[in-house]
């Protein structure tokens, strides 16, 4: 009790942490603990409850946070993770130069929701940004053009590249219900033959495709054209990728492969965002944005079972930082 005011005080303690049963280096041990195991098996390991595991590690992620210090990003990357059934879905605004997630919020992914994100980091460091790379998502790219107007659009390549490979598969899909019998034998279980590399295939793998190009003709011609299409990202001229790419949409007529006719359209109507990728200055490590949704992946199935979205939005937001 206090002399002067004759009021209960109690006094605080730099050393402890949040939950005062526990002092800090104790919390960012379980925290660091947690980093490389699930809550689950360092609360078993340390005699401890579920929920303060959870809540000590969660004071760890806070410090790394402080200690990372605020973002002030040139090259942004834009993404959506679902986060539960039912197309429930956060945005992940990530830094592509220091190559860690900066920012995970809305409660969809609307034009409003990336809004957040522009107001969370402030117009004088919006208007550092020079480069938002994201997919064909128009939200996205209005919120971007609004907030951040002198920033260059860039579509990941990821996401053409995935857009590509479902024509392909439609029209494989197209090709098995028009054949029957013994004509069907050479597509069933070659999805992923057909949309690999070659050399990233096995020597089985190689001879599977060699076989099936050579037994039927359209899906020849439709991997042939695939694999051409991944020349565009090899220019460093724009006039030189759109002349590529007016060739190779001619190259489609009298072919009977609509589902590439649709994906030609898509990238017209896409050109400006795309043909960045040739100027010097927007080459930039797009496998980040990739690799990031993985781990991100990976980060939801170890914390299966726990509802609380603040705990994985420090998750994503962490991932990327080193311990201390």
């Amino acid at each position: 009790m206090c002399r002067r005011c004759s009021k209960v005080k109690q006094e605080k303690f730099a050393f402890l942490a949040n939950n005062p049963f526990y002092t800090k280096r104790f919390a960012f041990y379980v925290g660091k603990r947690c980093s490389t195991s699930t809550v689950k098996d360092v609360a078993e390991e340390l005699h401890l409850n579920r929920k303060t595991v959870n809540a000590l590690e969660k004071q760890y992620m806070r410090e790394k946070l402080r200690r990372a210090g605020h973002p002030r990003p040139k090259t942004i990357g834009i993404d959506e993770i679902s986060i539960r059934k039912g197309h429930t879905y956060r945005i992940v605004v990530s830094d592509l130069e220091k190559r860690r997630p900066i920012w995970f919020g809305g409660t969809d992914r609307s034009e409003k929701s990336l809004k957040l994100f522009y107001q969370w980091l402030g117009p004088a460091k919006t208007k550092r940004i020079g480069l938002g790379v994201m997919d064909m998502w128009k939200p996205f790219e209005n919120a971007t053009r609004e907030h951040a107007p002198q920033a260059a659009i860039l579509y990941d390549k990821f996401h053409v590249i995935r857009h590509l490979n479902e024509a392909m598969d439609k029209i494989r899909k197209s090709e098995y219900y028009r054949l029957s019998g013994e004509d069907r034998k050479f597509i069933k279980g070659q999805k992923y033959t057909l949309l690999s590399h070659r050399e990233n295939l096995s020597t089985d793998g190689r001879k599977a495709l060699k076989t099936l190009l050579a037994a039927n003709k359209r899906l020849n011609t439709a991997y042939v054209l695939k694999e051409q299409f991944d020349q565009l990202w090899d220019y460093q001229s724009e006039a030189w990728a759109r002349k590529f790419f007016d060739n190779w949409k001619a190259s489609l007529k009298w072919q009977r492969l609509r589902p590439y006719e649709k994906f030609a359209e898509m990238i017209e109507s896409h050109w400006d965002g795309i043909a960045t990728f040739c100027k010097s200055e927007s080459k930039v490590s797009l496998g980040f944005v990739e690799g990031l949704n993985n781990k991100i992946r990976v980060i939801q199935r170890r914390s299966y079972g726990l509802r609380d979205e603040e705990y994985l939005r420090l998750k994503v937001l962490t991932c990327m930082l080193p311990d201390f």
